[in-house]
């Protein structure tokens, strides 16, 4: 089956990311989830981007692209909001990616921000909510829309709702139905990487 690393987001690597790495090693995935804050977790999004703040933004961004060193390529990459940023970056510079994960944030292909092209044959997904005032609001869903009509094999997905970690199911953004058609969506792209 697929190799996958996936980044967790600003909460940290909650029990609700953990769970939802093992719905996909339970569907027979190899899924590597470090955990970039050395195991603390936070109670809300901006506790946990006070302590990406302090501990240095860029400096977690390449501790996570650095993890990627010591494994093999042909990877997918998943990224959770903040995690976002060394999942999008190794999909794009890492030679070898077999594809990307994105959920509730996106980094624009062209621009200031840019990690550069989005490189050939590399399929990405990208989900969030219609209303989320950070996806939304923040301008991740443009970004995602620049990949999906620059990217021959590109996914925009935006789901009902206004909550920004709706896929983690230990928080109160929890939202089942969402996650369980977004979980049918990444296990269909695995499937056929």
């Amino acid at each position: 089956m697929t190799e996958v690393l996936m980044f967790h987001h600003a909460q940290g690597l909650t029990p609700g990311l953990r769970a939802f790495a093992d719905v996909l090693r339970t569907a027979g995935h190899t899924v590597h989830a470090p955990d970039l804050f050395d195991g603390r977790t936070f109670g809300s999004i901006e506790e946990g981007m006070a302590f990406i703040h302090q501990a240095g933004f860029d400096e977690l961004r390449e501790r996570g692209v650095r993890i990627a060193d010591a494994l093999p390529p042909g990877l997918v990459y998943v990224g959770f909001s903040f995690g976002v940023l060394p999942a999008q970056k190794l999909a794009q510079t890492r030679p070898g990616a077999r594809g990307a994960l994105l959920f509730y944030s996106c980094i624009p292909i062209s621009g200031d921000w840019a990690f550069g092209p989005w490189p050939d044959g590399v399929p990405v997904q990208i989900h969030g909510m219609d209303a989320d005032p950070v996806f939304v609001g923040e301008g991740d869903v443009d970004a995602a829309r620049e990949i999906v009509a620059k990217v021959e094999d590109a996914e925009l997905f935006l789901y009902p709702g206004d909550q920004h970690y709706f896929a983690d199911s230990s928080l109160p953004s929890y939202d089942a139905a969402a996650t369980a058609l977004l979980t049918r969506r990444v296990l269909g792209l695995l499937d056929r990487v």
